[in-house]
């Protein structure tokens, strides 16, 4: 009988250890580490800046050349005379190194990879309240014929109303939060200069014969530029930076007019035409803020059970 029993027994705890293993299990998923945090410096921002600039062109070319070969017979100056006065009419005139302030916004998108390197593309505009202006001495040139002097005086300005950039941006993270770049690509700006020219014939006991002349050039100037700078995420979603840019929009020519001096009628003293060039090219030190959104950063990669 207590075999009997011993072997109920057994088999019961048998049954009750192969029913058990068939039940779910109670045990919770895996633990798996928090996924990384997305990367720090994707996504788009915009921000505002303010700075100064100034040129590396200070000079604007005048050059006067004589004209009307029909005249020339009629004039009682002779060739060298001509050349004369056109040389009063020529010459490099400083017009300073249009230095002052400038300010405005930019929008861009950085993608930051392999950790510590920044890729991005920024455009800005910045409006510019530089000028420059210069103005020559009066040239008093003796000519050969009865004493007459011929008498020049030039004056020019050169301007910069706005200026923008699109850019291409490479940068390295010194630090999570410390990105130094290096930055080049398409610049653009509003530039104007203004040539005006006074030349005046002293003719003793007649009278002084006087002409002027003058041109404008006033455009939109595309060029490139490049520089570099430093960026601080100081907060989280803003940043702050500084930096240099070398920009050239090229050169421009212009005609200035042209003059004619008339001792009579049909007696000219001289006709001369006048060009202007000028360079507009320059450096720009500046410092910005920007908001971060992060529209553009991959979103985490959440486990699923």
């Amino acid at each position: 009988m207590k075999k009997v029993a011993l072997s109920v027994a057994a088999l019961a705890l048998t049954a009750g250890s192969a029913l058990a293993a068939d039940l779910p299990s109670r045990k919770g998923p895996p633990v798996l580490p928090p996924p990384p945090p997305p990367p720090l410096w994707t996504g788009f921002y915009v921000g505002l800046n303010a700075g100064g600039g100034w040129s590396s062109s200070t000079t604007t070319n005048v050059v006067t050349s004589p004209l009307g070969n029909p005249l020339l017979p009629l004039s009682p100056f002779g060739v060298s005379e001509w050349l004369n006065v056109s040389a009063g009419g020529t010459g490099s005139l400083s017009s300073g190194s249009n230095g002052g302030f400038l300010g405005g916004g930019q929008i861009g998108y950085n993608y930051q990879f392999y950790n510590s390197f920044v890729v991005g593309l920024e455009a800005d505009i910045q409006g510019v309240a530089t000028s420059g202006s210069g103005q020559s001495a009066l040239t008093v040139l003796p000519t050969t014929f009865a004493g007459i002097n011929s008498v020049t005086g030039i004056s020019v300005s050169k301007s910069l109303d706005y200026i923008g950039t699109v850019r291409g941006r490479l940068g390295w993270l010194a630090l999570p939060t410390l990105l130094i770049y290096g930055t080049g690509g398409l610049a653009y700006g509003g530039v104007n200069s203004t040539t005006g020219i006074f030349q005046q014939a002293d003719v003793p006991f007649v009278d002084n014969f006087g002409t002027t002349s003058a041109g404008a050039f006033s455009d939109t100037r595309v060029g490139w530029t490049a520089g570099g700078g430093v960026e601080w995420m100081f907060w989280p979603n803003w940043s702050a930076k500084v930096e240099y840019l070398y920009y050239n929009l090229g050169t421009v020519t212009y005609s200035a007019g042209s003059r004619l001096a008339l001792l009579a009628p049909a007696t000219p003293l001289w006709a001369h035409a006048t060009q202007t060039s000028t360079s507009f090219n320059g450096n720009i030190v500046r410092a910005g803020v920007n908001y971060h959104f992060n529209w553009g950063a991959p979103a985490p990669v959440v486990a699923k059970y």
